[in-house]
């Protein structure tokens, strides 16, 4: 006889983890959580600055690659994805940005109501912990949030430019408005990472009601004619169905979530029966509206300072260590970025269209995370919004066979016209006077880089994902729409989709809090749901 739950989650990453908490808190409804991946014990997690050392490994990363594409100089780009219990919050960066309340409303404007900023913006309070935070943060959530402890001179010198630049400085991005520069929020907490794993999963994991399998791998979900009634898994070489009383939750991400449904026959029926796998339901949009952030990262040889190339070696890192340890303060609290800067690109603009990240660091190699050993500084640069949209769909009918990742980065000409204003306007700022004290020269793209089509050139040959792939399962009401507007599958019964994959237009900015947003405003629709089939059945 098969186990059966109320509900059936599949991935035990960002909304995972959220999810289990929440459908678990009342203690009428069992969940099993299913996660490829294993617990998080590494090190390396808690440490901040250890996201260096996992976005490299296999057994906290899926390593994903897309395929090579004329738009990127036929180059395969990495796209990382946070492989156990937590996701990828296990292995990001750590910055949080809400994104612009324009992109929630945007969303609600192209069908998805229930959805504006107004819909939205509490479900970030009730997630955050933000103490420094005004009233409209959130200040007893379960994620905990810190501004980057450390402070730097160049930090410093970089947001004096950008002021002299005409740019405003911005304490808080998270508030309503984004434009400016300042400080990164990131989630933490006592200068340790804080996970969706700590905030949401740990303190659930008493629960009776709540049954956990590590190193899961879902192969297929199982059907009783159009309703979705189980999944299949295979855990240590042996396969195992479990159903589902109430529902089945796809989590699995925007690269996985459009992978388990094409397994399982729903998607496209001329691509699903060129693997051989029967269609069950056609949705033409999975896998399709794949949208992710494309950044280039430009870097300048430094003087007249120290930063962390130089920081993080010798007896400095020694230094480094024994601060960590004993105060939980210096480089080994920073992530991915120290300094942000949110820009128009065009004054016409009502919002940025565009993102800095900004560290007193540079790579040697930077897709290893290996730092040069002469003092060097990188702005990351990416579009907030991008037009391009790709595809992310099965190659093979071997559920251990990674999708094709198509992402289409820079076909718009909106994109290549804002990527490259964005790099211009960086420039711009690291040349104002009062940074002339520490600049020793541009290294990459360098000076030789004038015209927009040397800087177009530049970012076809160099640009990467930052990492936040968004949209392959977009909820709406149309027909290319995946989910309806409570992120039910359309056309199947008890099945529903709650990750990054739903969201139907990238955010402006980092996506990991959209996501803890989704699946909070999504367990409370859960909840209300199933409330309202039990109101019938009596």
């Amino acid at each position: 006889m098969m186990n059966t739950f109320d509900y059936v989650i599949v991935g035990g990453g960002t909304a995972g983890c959220i999810l289990a908490n929440r459908l678990t808190e009342s203690g009428k409804k069992s969940v099993l959580l299913l996660e490829a991946g294993g617990q998080p014990k590494s090190k390396w997690i808690a440490i901040p600055a250890g996201f260096s050392k996992l976005l490299t490994n296999k057994k906290y990363n899926w390593l994903f690659q897309t395929e090579p594409e004329p738009n990127t100089k036929g180059r395969t780009i990495s796209v990382p994805r946070g492989k156990g219990l937590g996701g990828s919050t296990l292995i990001n960066g750590m910055i949080y940005v809400r994104g612009q309340p324009s992109d929630y409303d945007a969303w609600a404007s192209a069908g998805a109501t229930g959805w504006s900023y107004k819909d939205v913006e509490p479900y970030f309070r009730k997630l955050e912990h933000y103490e420094p935070g005004d009233n409209t943060r959130g200040k007893m959530g379960p994620i905990y949030l810190e501004q980057v402890r450390e402070r730097f001179p160049l930090a410093s010198a970089f947001l004096q430019a950008a002021v002299q630049d005409g740019q405003p400085l911005n304490e808080d991005y998270n508030s309503p408005v984004q434009e400016g520069f300042g400080y990164y929020q990131v989630n933490q907490r006592g200068g340790k990472r804080w996970s969706a794993y700590d905030a949401y999963l740990k303190p659930a994991l008493g629960r009776k009601n709540l049954t956990i399998e590590t190193h899961a791998h879902v192969l297929k979900l199982d059907f009783d004619g159009l309703r979705c009634i189980g999944v299949t898994y295979r855990k240590e070489g042996q396969d195992f169905s479990v159903l589902a009383g109430t529902e089945v939750i796809l989590s699995a991400g925007g690269v996985q979530t459009p992978q388990i449904l094409e397994l399982s026959g729903i998607g496209q029926p001329k691509l699903l029966q060129s693997f051989g796998i029967p269609v069950k339901y056609a949705l033409e949009g999975v896998g399709e509206n794949y949208i992710d952030h494309f950044a280039t990262r430009m870097n300048w040889r430094v003087k007249n300072t120290i930063t962390l190339n130089e920081m993080s070696r010798g007896w400095r890192l020694g230094v480094a260590v024994v601060k960590y340890f004993t105060r939980k303060t210096g480089i080994l609290t920073l992530g991915t970025g120290l300094v942000h800067g949110f820009v128009k690109t065009n004054p016409e603009l009502n919002t940025p269209d565009a993102q800095y990240f900004f560290m007193h660091a540079s790579y040697a190699n930077a897709a290893e995370r290996i730092l040069d050993t002469a003092a060097g500084m990188t702005i990351g640069v990416t579009q907030l919004r991008p037009e391009s949209k790709g595809s992310i769909h099965i190659k093979s009918a071997d559920p251990f066979t990674g999708p094709a990742i198509r992402p289409n980065f820079l076909s718009s000409e909106v994109d290549q016209q804002s990527i490259v204003r964005s790099m211009q306007i960086a420039r711009r700022i690291v040349n104002q006077s009062s940074f002339a004290k520490y600049v020793d020269f541009e290294m990459s793209p360098g000076v030789k880089t004038q015209s927009d089509a040397d800087w177009l050139e530049f970012a076809r040959n160099n640009g990467q994902t930052i990492y936040h792939p968004v949209g392959t399962c977009r909820m709406g009401e149309d027909s290319k729409a995946v989910v309806d507007l409570r992120l039910r599958v359309h056309g199947v019964k008890g099945l529903r989709v709650v990750d990054a994959s739903v969201i139907p237009k990238i955010v402006s900015g980092n996506t990991q809090a959209a996501v803890m947003m989704v699946a909070e405003k999504a367990a409370d629709l859960i909840a209300q749901d199933s409330a309202q089939d039990s109101a019938q059945d009596t």
